[in-house]
């Protein structure tokens, strides 16, 4: 009998460019349905407190548009509707769309290519997908040709925290408990995958120069929960 064959993303190397973007495609058409349960189990809802945070940053006024980008299941556009904005969230993986819960509008769309008039919304959330993305310079770009002068913008992902202490226990809990948390609940492979996948990104100087060159020139940068989570909070030059 034929050995069922690995997903694409089941593998020990980083995938990288075209190859790349079909993995994370296919990988959370896979876990969405069981998505928003292992979020909160392994981050102990800590992730609700980090998006919550992410929203308040943008600092915009009720009735704002908003792009949620990776906006996955909807969590942060369910936030943002509570502060009476109005989002959309746009994802390229059809699964995740349609296991949204918010009630925003949605599309689908890979999010380097965004179907978007230029300087059309008030603001842009990204909730830890910057490491999935193939090219972050261009993502950074797109999001400075879409929001308008004077909108904001609100990008969190994964960190490295700077404590050895914290940073060793963290490497421990998500490289070796996630996995088995993800295998118990929802794919083994995918939750393998995560973990590793902050090796995408560049370090904070490069992601801060990268997002003041596309023209966010007052870029910030933040640690949160001693670094698990970071933050980058940006306006549009005028």
């Amino acid at each position: 009998m034929q050995e069922p064959s690995r997903p694409s993303w089941d593998t020990d190397q980083l995938p990288q460019g075209a190859e790349k973007a079909k993995a994370v495609q296919q990988m959370f058409d896979a876990i969405a349905p069981r998505y928003d349960l292992v979020n909160r189990i392994m981050t102990f809802r800590l992730d609700v407190r980090w998006r919550r945070k992410a929203i308040r940053s943008l600092n915009l006024p009720s009735g704002s548009l908003v792009l949620d980008l990776a906006g996955g299941t909807g969590d942060l556009c369910i936030d943002l509707k509570k502060l009476g904005m109005h989002p959309i969230s746009v994802d390229l993986s059809f699964g995740m769309l349609s296991a949204d819960r918010s009630g925003a509008q949605r599309m689908q769309s890979d999010i380097l290519r965004l179907p978007v008039h230029d300087a059309a919304v008030d603001g842009i959330t990204c909730g830890f997908a910057l490491r999935n993305l193939v090219d972050l310079p261009q993502f950074f770009n797109e999001l400075a040709r879409v929001v308008r002068p004077g909108g904001r913008i609100a990008l969190l992902d994964v960190g490295v925290p700077t404590n050895p202490i914290i940073r060793f226990g963290n490497n421990i809990y998500f490289g070796k408990i996630v996995p088995k948390i993800g295998a118990l609940l929802s794919d083994k492979a995918a939750y393998r995958y995560l973990p590793k996948s902050v090796a995408y990104l560049p370090a904070p100087g490069q992601m801060l120069s990268d997002l003041r060159s596309a023209g966010f020139a007052d870029a910030t940068h933040r640690l949160l929960s001693g670094g698990l989570t970071q933050l980058m909070v940006a306006t549009r030059n005028s």
